[in-house]
């Protein structure tokens, strides 16, 4: 972090200001007040000598030293440096170097410069070597921590290296390094063993665990973690991250575990052994083509439960894996991609449903004008080609597997148009679907039987004029509010799918059927205007369904789980148990009256059972340093459709990663209907100017779980954190 000096002397020049000066030879003997200005550093002292030969100072008495170019300051008894060459000797020294701090989540960071003290230093023109010294970051004179060894070796904003050093936390030594890397760049790379980590979990018993990080070169690093849970087995984690060319990179993460299970009565029983590979990668390959790549396998749902470090992760029942190539030019875009999801129904082995798509082809094209004036109209098309393959869970009598290689083809043109007469608009629109299956089904057979959908549909949007009113009346809110009301219809007509029953389903495009539908909804908006600010502090939506056809064409069958296009795009919730002539009333409520405060509420109320049947609600409080964030997930609906469940979420907590002093936060899952605490963490952290120690309590409690987990870490400021509780596992 150079500093700039617009008057600094030329290189190979000094000035030189004291209060006597006297010449003997070609030596300049400076006494009281020396200070002698270089193009790249000062010094100050008692008094001091030069040789205007060999270029070398010679300094005695409170001598002060300021490197401009490393942003350094030194303190010292005596030194004596050679301008020319830049290496100087500095003795019973202390000093500091203010260094550009980058911050990035979930690591402790410091304004405090890096301090340093050594019997002797000696600097060159790229590091400095301290004998018998100390560095920190903490605040002088009584740092929190310190490291101190015999030879301290740093070249700034690249590395620290030292040997036989000891690290010392308020004066007490707590480790001893043999050897010790730290890289000073902005993103250091530099092969060498992580730090060893331990912990206890009631699952896993004792567990320890080491590593290796290897830079292979400037485009490619590895990382590899070993654990042994002592009560189960041994744990595996691989991290590739490579950058082949400028323009693409990708990361590949491996975690596995050789399980040996439960010991009990001299056997092992419950043995969760299993793999999960996931990654990402992307490309530009030029003329506008780029690429994306997502991957996520998992071996043994069984094996996620177990051995996942969140509870999210844990409870997480499907994989989803894609990657494709596309190409957008003018109004169109073509894509290739490839993509296996797989949704786990159990921890059983072969309780699942297997999606794959090997390849898909698709070529689409954004809405065009085609016609203007009175009547204009737009077009537009969405086509794809594929081959698919899909396998039914081998638990259920419904059992069946397509060919691995069904195609099925689509293709679906769109014209629309748009009337406007006093405030009123209708969007009419006509897209038609044509649909290829190479295979079809009867029952839970799958045939070799081809089957074609041509499914006409009309769409007309009726936008009418929004109420509105102003209100001039200065609140909590703002200066003035404004309400807002915008009421909408929607009617809906599809015909033609006349085999839904003996659709393959692969996507949601195999989940149009036939419908004769209107939906009607209001919208309420209030917006507060404070100054020039306007904001929307409240929104209110409430919307349902009608449908003149109750039975959809077919596709809906009494006492069973239905999923139809028009479900899905009506709310999150399946509500489908047989024909209906109605849907829920949704209402969906986001309030956010002043910053820190967020709430949302949708709620699902189905007249035919007269009651609520889904509810999600959210909110969000923030203070200062005080946050509370509340949730609640409830579903009840038929139990043909899904199980019911009730679970509340709350985190609440005070501080932040930075906050010096005490912060702590606690998080907590509760499944109301079972009455269990599937999940909860309790943190406490206390930092100082320059490190923070960090204890947590991670309990699971679900399904094959039951676990408690102990995590402790300290962090020192700018450089790392050293323990078994990850940033990416913290609450805040």
């Amino acid at each position: 972090m150079k500093v700039a000096r617009p008057n600094a002397p030329l290189p190979g020049e000094q000035d030189i200001v004291a209060d006597r000066q006297d010449s003997d030879n070609g030596i300049r003997h400076l006494f009281g007040h020396v200070d002698i200005e270089l193009f790249n550093g000062t010094f100050k002292a008692d008094t001091a000598e030069f040789d205007e030969d060999t270029r070398i100072f010679t300094a005695h008495g409170h001598v002060y030293y300021r490197n401009y170019e490393q942003n350094e300051v030194i303190y010292c008894d005596s030194l004596i440096y050679n301008s020319d060459t830049r290496h100087g000797i500095f003795y019973h020294a202390r000093g500091y170097a203010k260094t550009k701090v980058v911050a990035r989540p979930g690591i402790l960071v410091t304004q405090e410069p890096f301090y340093f003290e050594g019997t002797v230093v000696e600097k060159t023109d790229e590091k400095y070597v301290l004998y018998e010294g100390t560095i920190t970051d903490c605040h002088v004179p009584k740092p929190w921590w310190i490291v101190r060894s015999r030879v301290i070796d740093i070249i700034p904003e690249d590395r620290a290296v030292t040997r036989n050093a000891t690290f010392y936390l308020h004066g007490v030594p707590v480790f001893y390094f043999p050897w010790f890397y730290k890289g000073l760049k902005k993103e250091p790379r530099q092969s060498g063993f992580l730090t060893p980590e331990f912990g206890h979990s009631s699952l896993f018993g004792t567990f320890f665990g080491a590593g290796y990080y290897w830079a292979i070169n400037r485009s490619y690093d590895m990382q590899y973690l070993f654990t042994d849970y002592t009560s189960r087995g041994y744990a595996h984690h691989v991290d590739l991250r490579g950058k082949p060319t400028d323009k693409s990179d990708f990361n590949l993460i491996l975690f596995g575990v050789q399980d040996r299970g439960v010991a009990e009565n001299g056997t092992y029983v419950n043995k969760a052994p299993g793999v999960s590979i996931t990654g990402t990668a992307k490309a530009l390959f030029g003329d506008g083509w780029y690429g994306r790549g997502n991957l996520d396998y998992l071996s043994s749902f069984l094996f996620r439960q177990t051995f996942s470090g969140s509870f999210n992760e844990a409870v997480y029942s499907s994989t989803n894996s894609t990657a494709y190539l596309k190409k957008d030019f003018g109004y169109y875009s073509f894509t290739t991609d490839v993509s296996r999801n797989q949704n786990f129904e159990s921890v059983t082995s072969g309780d699942s449903v297997i999606i794959r798509k090997l390849p898909e082809f698709e070529f689409d094209g954004r809405d065009r004008q085609i016609a203007s004036g009175a009547l204009p109209a737009w077009f537009s098309f969405d086509t794809s080609f594929g081959l698919y393959h899909r396998v039914e869970p081998r638990t259920e009598p419904a059992y069946y597997e397509t060919s691995q290689f069904t195609p099925r083809g689509d293709i679906e043109p769109t014209i629309s148009t748009a009337f406007h007469w006093e405030g009123f608009s209708i969007l009419p629109s006509f897209t038609m679907h044509e649909t290829f299956y190479g295979q079809s089904l009867i029952g839970n057979a799958v045939t070799s039987s081809a089957l074609n959908r041509a499914a006409p549909q009309v769409s007309i949007d009726f936008v009418m004029p929004t109420i509105e009113r102003v209100f001039n009346k200065k609140t909590f809110l703002g200066d003035k509010l404004k309400h807002v009301i915008e009421p909408r219809l929607t009617y809906n007509y599809v015909t033609g799918v006349n085999a839904f029953l003996n659709t393959l389903r692969f996507d949601s495009t195999d989940l149009l059927a036939d419908t004769n539908e209107a939906q009607i909804g209001l919208t309420n908006r209030i917006y507060a205007k404070k100054g020039d600010t306007v904001t929307e502090v409240f929104t209110w939506e409430f919307y349902q369904k009608l449908f003149f056809d109750p039975t959809f064409g077919g596709a809906v069958v009494a006492g069973q789980r239905n999923i139809v296009l028009s479900e899905i795009d009506m709310t999150g919730f399946a509500f489908l148990d047989g024909p209906r002539s109605y849907s829920p009333l949704v209402s969906v409520m986001r309030v956010s009256p002043r910053p820190g405060i967020n709430i949302s509420w949708q709620a699902d109320y189905d007249p035919m059972s007269r009651q609520m049947v889904n509810s999600t609600f959210a909110s969000d409080f923030r203070y200062k340093n005080y946050f509370i964030s509340a949730g609640n997930n409830l579903v009840r609906p038929d139990a043909v459709i899904a199980p019911s469940a009730n679970t509340i979420q709350a985190t609440f907590g005070y501080g932040n990663p930075n906050r010096k002093g005490w912060n702590s936060a606690f998080t907590t899952i509760y499944d109301y209907r079972q009455g269990i605490q599937q999940f909860a963490i309790a943190q406490v952290t206390y930092n100082t100017d320059c490190c923070g120690l960090s204890f947590e309590i991670r309990r699971f409690d679900f399904g094959t779980r039951d676990d408690t987990q102990y995590r402790v870490a300290f962090s020192i400021a700018n450089i790392g954190t050293f323990g078994n509780l990850k940033k990416q596992e913290r609450i805040f």
